[in-house]
């Protein structure tokens, strides 16, 4: 099969040592703080693919919470409140700056972690065969020499440059082809959410006839959430502002209990009884915690993979004790869950929530956008 291949605005300039380097367009994150350490450039040096790597031309790339909690320094622990709006916007004014490793990022800095293009070279170790290849990028990068759920030792656009830009180069093994009619911008809003959204109910081990809540329903991996536990066979109660409820039940959801409800606990009580829910999926933290806490059936399973909520919360370890919870954390969805998530796309079973496209030197509009939380589903830029 022959692929028509997009053409990159890569330029060669002259270095003052007389010599050339390959330069290309990228916003990039100047440093942590506000919407304004974001910088459009078109003179960023184009990365070359290494040992086992692939270079991609991107066609889209989706906007995702990391890239907010990164550039703000959210992930820093000294950081104890939600990500609000303000925060968002106008970043923090103490030093936070760790990423989620607990490390420094060095800056200047390509986020953007979920990219979808076309391979445009290959580095040694990588069939020249690949080249032309649609792919969509897993950005988990990962130690194989870890234990299985404890491998992600970087991540695109954290700990290496990712998808804000003409061209990102990745470990070929993260380039997974793949088979689609949807358009680059469709398929950027399934990588970071939907295989998070994956992980925490493959950990969660929801079933057929179970009944979930999920928290942040609106937002890209709550959405994600919704349609992966339908596929499932999963009762879906979703938790999200009331002026959402209309899409969210178009999507799939059984139930709706609207956030800003007097009595959250009473409300999904209401829906499916006193502690009647076998799973609780949460990305909102903060004072949700110990509601959901409370309307989990004995032996049911918490899993979180964010707190836009706040991440400290209190907790009645009466209530993980004496009904026998089980809880999990995911940060690192597994390889196998990725090339699951590329099975779903690539049969049809998964529909993308495209809320809008922007140009890659708009990336400060579309993150404001995204901040504001009025959308249902994912923003995505394209260069």
């Amino acid at each position: 099969m022959k692929f028509k291949m997009k053409t990159t605005s890569v330029t060669i300039s002259e270095t003052a040592a007389g010599g050339s380097t390959t330069v290309m367009k990228a916003t990039v994150l100047t440093g942590h703080g506000g919407i304004d350490k974001l910088e459009f450039r078109t003179d960023y040096p184009a990365p070359a693919p290494q040992q086992d790597e692939v270079l991609i031309t991107v066609g889209a790339c989706g906007l995702n919470n990391t890239d907010i909690n990164t550039r703000t320094g959210w992930y820093d622990r000294v950081v104890e409140t939600n990500l609000s709006e303000d925060l968002g916007l106008k970043g923090r004014d103490d030093d936070a700056g760790l990423s989620w490793t607990g490390a420094s990022i060095p800056f200047p800095r390509v986020q953007g972690a979920a990219v979808v293009g076309r391979i445009t070279a290959v580095g040694p170790g990588v069939d020249s065969a690949r080249i032309g290849e649609r792919v969509i990028v897993d950005p988990s990068i990962r130690d194989e020499s870890l234990p299985a759920r404890a491998q992600m030792s970087g991540y695109l656009g954290s700990e290496r440059d990712g998808g804000y830009a003409e061209l990102v180069a990745v470990p070929a093994v993260n380039a997974h082809p793949i088979q689609s009619d949807l358009t680059d911008a469709e398929l950027a809003t399934f990588p970071c959410s939907y295989d998070t959204a994956e992980e925490m109910l493959e950990r969660a081990g929801l079933s057929e006839g179970e009944t979930v809540v999920i928290t942040g329903a609106a937002g890209g991996v709550g959405t994600a959430l919704i349609q992966l536990a339908r596929i499932r066979g999963a009762r879906v109660v979703a938790v999200a502002s009331g002026s959402k409820e209309e899409r969210l039940r178009a999507l799939g959801a059984h139930d709706f209990v609207a956030r800003e409800s007097q009595d959250l606990q009473a409300e999904v009580e209401r829906l499916i009884g006193e502690r009647g829910a076998h799973v609780a999926a949460d990305v909102v933290g903060g004072d949700m915690f110990g509601v959901l806490m409370k309307v989990l059936k004995p032996a049911g399973r918490y899993t979180t993979a964010g707190a836009i909520g706040g991440p400290i919360t209190r907790i009645d370890l009466r209530e993980l004790i004496y009904k026998d919870l089980e809880m999990h954390g995911i940060t690192n969805p597994t390889a196998s869950t990725f090339a699951r998530l590329v099975g779903l796309i690539q049969s049809g079973q998964l529909k993308p929530l495209l809320e809008a496209t922007y140009k890659l030197q708009d990336l400060p509009e579309a993150q404001t956008l995204m901040i504001k939380r009025s959308h249902v589903g994912k923003i995505v830029v394209t260069p």
